[in-house]
């Protein structure tokens, strides 16, 4: 599969997921990467705490002087597409700042700053071991991102680079769709499974073409308030799969090509969405993805 479509795949899932309302949360209490005693020290000179944990995926922080700091690990189905993924991202990177190999991370990395006039500062470091890449970037406000702080920052990356496994994503199987629900949606010659997270899953095909399920608790005044929110999406209500189901669908914002219908059922709230990167004989049909929703919901 050509990197572009997996990295089309993972924006399809953004949107999914930027669609859903998010409510407020405790912070994480710990990354499954790099323990807060590890970063500290890693990086003695900054206070970092931990917001986010992004269902296993990666690790948001903010520092004390309002600094971000993102550590995001990419699990791949092999090496190969791995080294694929890693190439697209050291070029990437480095439309934006000079690169330079960083010994003692991975199977190989990167790193470097920005120039000293980049109107975004930032420090970088992105490395490659396995299946797995690990990209770790820090934002600072008000000061330059210099080589004083891509050292502590590399040694970051040294130490949650050997804890890449321990990421939630999955491939090859989910608990709410199977291969058989992309029939008429995904080509199945080229199709992936991909578990992005505690209550998620994707597929997708050669084309990029892709199905996501999400899964959330969530209460259900909450989805009530979903249905009757304006947006750039028209509404249908699907009653047959209960009171609280409804479909989005032609948006006039965003892949209008896209459907997504919304089901509930004991305090959970399950997203089906079929995104193709172009027109489909499906592209805005609710009418097929109903069967699919109907599944997901029978599971919940």
């Amino acid at each position: 599969m050509r990197i572009i479509d997996r990295l089309f795949s993972r924006l399809a899932l953004l949107l999914a997921i930027a669609a859903v309302p998010v409510l407020p949360a405790r912070a994480a209490e710990s990354c499954p990467f790099i323990s807060a005693r590890e970063l500290a020290g890693a990086m003695p000179a900054l206070k970092w705490s931990l917001i986010s944990n992004q269902d296993g995926r990666g690790c948001i922080y903010q520092g004390g002087r309002g600094d971000t700091m993102m550590l995001t690990v990419f699990r791949n189905p092999d090496k190969d597409r791995a080294k694929e993924l890693y190439a697209t991202f050291v070029k990437t990177l480095g439309e934006r700042m000079p690169l330079n190999a960083v010994s003692g991370i991975g199977d190989e990395s990167q790193g470097g700053t920005s120039a000293a006039g980049a109107q975004r500062q930032e420090a970088s470091v992105v490395a490659l071991s396995g299946d797995y890449i690990l990209q770790i970037s820090v934002y600072p406000i008000g000061r330059r991102a210099d080589d004083a702080l891509l050292g502590p920052l590399s040694d970051v990356a040294r130490v949650a680079v050997g804890n890449m496994s321990k990421t939630s994503e999955r491939f090859g199987s989910c608990e709410w769709l199977t291969t058989a629900d992309a029939d008429g949606f995904l080509d199945k010659g080229t199709l992936t499974v991909e578990r992005t997270g505690a209550g998620s899953c994707m597929m997708f095909d050669g084309e990029a073409n892709t199905m996501v399920v999400a899964v959330i608790a969530t209460s259900r005044d909450t989805v009530i308030n979903m249905m009757k929110r304006a947006g750039p999406c028209t509404h249908v209500t699907i009653p047959e799969l209960g009171g609280e189901a409804f479909g989005e669908h032609s948006c006039t914002k965003g892949n209008g090509n896209a459907v997504t219908i919304y089901v509930w059922k004991k305090g959970r709230q399950a997203s089906i969405l079929f995104a193709p990167v172009k027109p489909h004989p499906e592209s805005g049909s609710v009418e097929r993805l109903k069967a699919v929703a109907g599944r997901v919901y029978g599971k919940l």
